[in-house]
């Protein structure tokens, strides 16, 4: 599991401000969490719920600088 979290973490979020990547990248965590928890048998609200808080960290600590995809569909 950390193996494809590192490889899913330069796409951690979308957006130019850290509130918009960090609820872009909460949902894309939460997303790629569910699945992985129910491959795993932890569950996938567990792995939701992990993978949701993880993608929401990322998304906020990396700057837009660092890594932009554009502008989000939603918010900005």
């Amino acid at each position: 599991m950390l193996i494809l979290a590192s490889l899913l973490l330069p796409l951690a979020a979308c957006g130019y401000s850290p509130g918009s990547r960090a609820l872009s990248g909460g949902a894309i965590g939460a997303g790629t969490g569910a699945i992985i928890g129910a491959v795993t048998g932890i569950g996938p609200g567990a792995g939701a719920a992990i993978g949701g808080g993880i993608g929401a960290v990322a998304g906020a600590a990396i700057s837009p600088h660092t890594l932009n995809l554009g502008r989000p569909l939603v918010g900005n």
